[in-house]
């Protein structure tokens, strides 16, 4: 675990929780270890963060959600991409793959002349 941890951009978090249910229906608790695994542990997702946001990506009609049973057996709230929210998944990630580049560009990009 890095000693700091980097705070998620504004909107990040939806993307990366978009991402997360793509493959198929998963709980809270699933999509935030699946988030830091995909970042070697440098984003940790806390539940006051995780929560809310899954909560509006639903009312966006982003997600739906449905009860089930988790993997111990206890109850857990599942959540699946709907076809709005692959739509949003596919331009968010369009836009974060352009911006990613554009901050790559700069920062690899030669001084400017004095």
């Amino acid at each position: 675990m890095p000693e700091h941890s980097v705070e998620v951009l504004r909107g990040t978090l939806d993307l990366l929780i978009l991402k997360s249910v793509s493959w198929g229906p998963t709980h809270g608790y699933a999509v935030a270890r699946w988030i830091e695994q995909a970042t070697d542990d440098v984003l940790r997702i806390e539940e006051g963060s995780l929560y809310p946001a899954l909560h509006r990506l639903e009312n966006r009609g982003w997600i739906s959600a449905e009860w089930g049973l988790s993997e111990k057996n206890r109850r857990a709230k599942y959540y699946t991409l709907t076809a709005r929210g692959r739509t949003q998944l596919h331009l968010e990630t369009v836009t974060w793959t352009r911006f990613a580049y554009a901050v790559f560009a700069a920062l690899d990009a030669p001084p400017r002349p004095a």
